[in-house]
């Protein structure tokens, strides 16, 4: 009886353990790229957040207070893992969001902003949608899973468990990381922003030596057949780029 009293203790322990890395890992997985995304069904994302709480439970287990379960201590759970899980989520959902910023500002500044756009689960112009989905594949093919369940046990060295965060810290981290969003965003569509500058230019030029043709009616299929061709012959280099940063947060995040 001792030994199987042992073993139901042992069993309980584990159980308690596992439940505290599911709170950060199910509330991440929530807002994380490609793992989170909508159309990814409940039960799948729910068996996904088990599969990687248990994976990451021999490399977090250590840094777990090992006080017995209670009411309280799940409370207090509760009230802190899910949050910091959240947080972290958000903070790589940034990085999808700064893509799509991007595509939302180069199909406003070549005028496509209008094709194809209600593509996605939420309104967004057409080039937003190509370059978020393509980026989705990206991040799928290269490992991104691995690369999520590492940045989550970092996460318990930057923000220890079982403690409240620190809001004055976490409006800080958010608000760098938002504007590191819009500038990677703007650097991302500055290909189209330049062509669109370049092309209004001319315009004008054009406009002001024939005043009698109409340039608007000559000047919009050159801009959408320019933009399709800019964004075929950029989009690897903005994909490797947005990579580039990403892989730059997850290695070493906010700092």
């Amino acid at each position: 009886m001792t030994g199987l009293g042992a073993l139901v203790d042992l069993g309980t322990q584990g159980l308690w353990l596992g439940l505290l890395i599911l709170l950060r890992v199910g509330a991440a997985l929530f807002a994380l790229p490609g793992l989170g995304e909508t159309w990814v069904p409940p039960r799948l994302r729910l068996m996904l957040a088990m599969l990687i709480s248990a994976a990451m439970l021999p490399a977090v287990g250590p840094m777990l207070p090992t006080d017995p379960p209670s009411l309280a201590q799940f409370l207090r759970a509760l009230a802190s893992e899910t949050p910091v899980g959240l947080f972290l989520g958000l903070m790589l959902r940034l990085f999808v969001f700064a893509l799509q910023t991007a595509g939302t500002i180069a199909a406003q500044a070549t005028s496509l902003s209008q094709l194809l756009g209600n593509a996605a689960t939420e309104p967004m112009p057409a080039l937003g949608h190509v370059l978020s989905v393509a980026a989705l594949a990206l991040l799928m093919v290269t490992g991104f899973h691995i690369k999520a369940v590492a940045f989550l046990i970092l996460s318990y060295e930057l923000m220890p468990p079982l403690r409240l965060p620190d809001l004055a810290v976490l409006a800080a981290v958010s608000r760098a990381e938002a504007s590191r969003a819009f500038a990677l965003a703007f650097s991302l569509a500055a290909p189209f922003v330049i062509l669109s500058a370049l092309y209004n230019l001319t315009l004008g030029f054009i406009n002001k030596a024939m005043p009698q043709l109409m340039v608007a009616f000559v000047g919009a299929p050159v801009i959408t057949l320019g933009a399709v061709a800019l964004m075929a012959l950029v989009a690897p280099a903005l994909l490797a780029a947005w990579m580039s940063a990403l892989d730059s947060f997850l290695s070493n995040p906010f700092r």
